[in-house]
């Protein structure tokens, strides 16, 4: 044989991969034929893949046997090349793979030269790809970033474009923290499963966001998870305890909305998401939930899902909906459904005393006392036993109902039938015994608990205390408060004291509720919500100046948990406007609106309207001008008041600027309505301003709209009443020559005309000053000049700049 030519059998030899079958591909396709996957079913199927692929190596092994050549010496030359280039290939991707976890310095940060990418790219320029998604960008000086693009990028981060990338910094700050030891892969972000749900989950509940939003897709995207059932469990479940439903929704309709995954929806994460929702009181939301899952065969709700729908919609109320879940819990599936499951399935199921005690719980804001005896028939006709929610339940709802003497029924039925009543049993019962009337039974139900060994809870002493305090005990009711302190997890001392204040002022006791208030102050620092509970009582017991010198303090003091908050200036407002002083209301409204606090206009309208009144127009003018800025619809009070003083003064065109608003409003004024506001305001709105009013109001675009027709009708009628009248004759006046009586208040506003002897034309009465003093009527005098020269009102900018000049002159 030539020498020049050698006959090789086989390649060079390399090591075989061990063959490892995909379970989880095994899995999915089990489940797409509707194949539970055991485990003996994966590992025979397993087994069969590896003899699968070794009976293929074979045949490759022996072809390559038959199909041997022969090499010349060039031919060798270039195998034994491209063999040792694999080799030093697989040696360096393993060398790389060994040390790119590695970590060196302080804090863990990973070490400058580390051999990743380009060599002369430095890991900042790595890191900062990986962050970015992994977008590559060629720079165009050489490879060197420049120190001024830098500066530059990074001002354009931190002032304007921080929240594109606020994900990638939480990635980052995942990435860059932990313990040293830990194991980073650039290609593969999170360390084990556990940890990328974590991270995903603290990313989505973060911010508010849904699948629509582009940022949604990528960290769904950038978590690397396969979505499996229990993944999916773990993420649903950790974002209902974030109270993040919408995150939660929107996680699962994302996953199973994709074709590759439509075959994996479980009806487990489907029940967790309607517990989720249960959890975040939204009823309407887990109802259509659960009407989805009817309509699925692989998601047809069990005895967990009826549950939980059924718990949901009780808290919520909808007790039509409840029994409507109960039907077709009793119905069979529709045929279709059926036919795409197993032969014998039947999904046919009967409510249990979980259902029962939720169509109790239904009952309880509706009022339904009739369904609790349907529910103990329901309950003896299944064979089911009532437990002590059931009682309890039954017991609310006679207590909401008014039914007091069926609650202590109910109470006794429990007692006999074996069932130990809890703490909140006897939280209702000492609330029927408060709205009975019956404080001495309250108390002794209390001690009754107490002495047979019942573990009581804070609301329990709580209900009893404001019992007593609504009934002027209210140190008999610090014994009770002593006793709740020594038990655990109970609501913080600052909410029960304000309660206690609030339950004695509904008692009209105002001294124990100031008493309370000292009390209160050696116990704890009263919060916020006391401070308001308090300026409501002295607003309402005539006390200004106490109202005033307690919210002076809160402002002054400016401590972190007296925060004033829009019930604290609410309450102020009130105190101010029932004492009638009118120059704090506009200090108080002034520091209202300054502090960021818009008005409240079910609340604050009529104040505004007897401020304006007595001189505050410009507050009743700054709110309606804030009003219509902020997108809302003013209050009806707001539109007529404006009328008529725009119609007092001559201002016509004001006037009709604010008719034709009113008549796009969503609300409706009708005939009586202005008749009846005219008739009010007749001692200052003239016959001659209704009638040019009148004239005018022809030129309004919206004529048509009723509540502007109304108008016209209502000014017509009186406006015809008579024409051959004094254009200054006031609204609704009576002839004077009738025997009627009339206040002399009112005689000042009219230019009565007498008929004498003497002048036969009549002549207007005047009155001295002289004559006004005997009267005592001198304040009824009304100045023009005033009057005309409050007619130019300031804008809201005006108003607002001139308030804050006036604050800082003060500070």
């Amino acid at each position: 044989m030539d020498a020049s030519v050698v006959r090789f059998s086989q390649s060079p030899a390399r090591v075989p991969p061990v063959f490892e079958p995909d379970t989880e591909k095994i899995k999915r396709k089990l489940l797409k034929y509707g194949v539970d996957p055991t485990p003996k079913i994966l590992r025979n199927l397993q087994k069969k893949e590896i003899q699968k692929h070794n009976r293929k190596t074979k045949r490759q092994v022996e072809s390559e046997g038959e199909t041997s050549q022969v090499y010349t010496e060039a031919q060798k030359q270039s195998i034994e090349e491209e063999a040792h280039f694999q080799t030093v290939r697989r040696e360096y991707k393993q060398f790389t793979r060994t040390i790119s976890g590695k970590r060196g310095g302080d804090g863990g940060r990973m070490d400058g030269g580390l051999i990743v990418g380009n060599p002369w790219d430095g890991i900042e320029r790595v890191r900062l790809k990986e962050l970015v998604s992994g977008v590559r960008r060629e720079e165009v000086s050489g490879g060197k970033p420049r120190k001024e693009n830098l500066k530059e990028l990074k001002k354009i981060l931190e002032q304007d474009l921080r929240w594109v990338l606020e994900d990638d910094v939480d990635v980052e700050e995942y990435e860059m923290t932990g313990i040293e030891d830990r194991d980073f892969d650039p290609a593969k972000r999170w360390r084990n499963e556990g940890e990328a749900v974590r991270v995903l989950v603290d990313r989505l509940s973060g911010r508010e966001i849904t699948e629509k939003h582009w940022k949604f897709v990528r960290m769904m995207n950038q978590s690397g998870l396969q979505f499996t059932e229990d993944q999916m469990l773990k993420i649903v479940d950790r974002l209902g305890r974030k109270k993040c439903w919408k995150q939660a929704l929107a996680v699962v309709h994302w996953v199973y909305s994709d074709k590759q995954r439509k075959h994996l929806r479980s009806r487990f994460v489907y029940t967790k998401l309607l517990s989720v929702l249960g959890f975040a009181r939204r009823p309407q939301e887990a109802l259509q939930i659960f009407n989805q899952m009817l309509g699925d065969r692989q998601l047809y709700p069990d005895m967990a899902a009826y549950h939980s729908i059924a718990v949901t919609l009780g808290q919520a109320g909808f007790l039509k909906e409840l029994l409507k879940v109960i039907e077709r819990m009793r119905q069979k599936p529709t045929m279709l459904i059926k036919n795409l499951r197993q032969k014998n399935w039947d999904p046919v199921l009967e409510p249990d005393v979980v259902v029962y005690n939720a169509i109790l719980n239904a009952c309880v804001p509706s009022l339904q006392w009739k369904a609790v005896s349907w529910v103990f028939i329901e309950l003896r006709k299944n064979g089911l036993r009532p437990n002590g929610a059931t009682y309890g339940l039954a017991m609310e709802v006679m207590l909401e109902s008014g039914k007091y003497d069926r609650v202590h029924e109910f109470f006794r039925k429990m007692r006999s039938s074996g069932e130990a009543p809890k703490a909140i049993t006897y939280k209702v019962l000492v609330r029927a015994l408060w709205r009975e009337n019956k404080i001495e039974e309250a108390v002794e139900a209390v001690r009754d608990m107490e002495q047979k060994g019942v573990v009581g809870t804070g609301s329990v002493y709580y209900e009893l205390a404001c019992c007593l305090c609504n009934n002027g005990r209210w140190r008999d009711a610090m014994l009770e408060v002593g006793r709740m302190r020594r038990l655990e997890n109970c609501r913080p001392l600052e909410i029960t004291f304000t309660g206690l204040i609030a339950a004695s002022l509904n008692g009209g006791h105002v001294d124990d509720c100031m008493s309370i208030f000292q009390y209160m102050k050696d116990k704890c620092d009263p919060n916020i919500g006391t401070v308001n509970t308090m300026l409501r009582v002295y607003g309402r017991n005539d006390m200004f100046s106490e109202a005033k010198e307690l919210f002076e303090e809160i402002v002054r003091e400016k401590e972190a948990h007296l925060v004033p908050d829009e019930y604290t200036y609410s309450f102020m407002l009130e105190a101010s406007a029932r004492s009638l002083q009118w120059e704090y209301f506009e200090h108080v409204y002034q520091t209202m609106i300054l502090s960021g606090y818009q008005i409240d206009q079910t609340k604050h309208a009529p104040m505004l309207i007897e401020a304006s009144r007595a001189g505050k127009w410009s507050l009743l003018e700054h709110a309606f001008d804030a009003i219509l800025e902020d997108g809302e619809i003013p209050h009806p009070l707001f539109f007529t008041e404006m009328l008529c003083h725009a119609t007092a003064k001559g201002d016509y065109q004001r006037a009709i600027t604010l008719i034709n608003t009113v008549a796009l409003a969503s609300f409706q004024i009708s005939e009586e309505q202005w008749t009846d506001l005219f008739e009010e305001n007749q001692d200052w709105l003239t016959q001659e301003n209704l009638q040019n009013l009148c004239d005018y109001i022809l030129d309004c675009d919206y004529a048509s709209e009723p509540t502007v027709a109304n108008l016209s009708k209502s000014l017509k009628s009186l406006c015809g009443v008579s024409s051959s009248s004094s254009s200054t004759e006031p609204l609704l006046a009576i002839d004077v020559t009738t025997h009627s009586e009339k206040p002399e208040e009112d005689l000042l506003f009219h230019d009565t005309r007498m008929k004498d002897g003497n002048d036969a034309k009549g002549e207007a009465w005047e009155f001295t000053e002289t004559e006004l003093e005997t009267l005592g009527l001198e304040e009824l005098e009304i100045d023009d000049d005033e009057e005309s020269s409050e007619s130019d009102s300031l804008s809201v900018y005006d108003i607002l700049k001139e308030w804050e000049e006036c604050s800082q002159k003060e500070t």
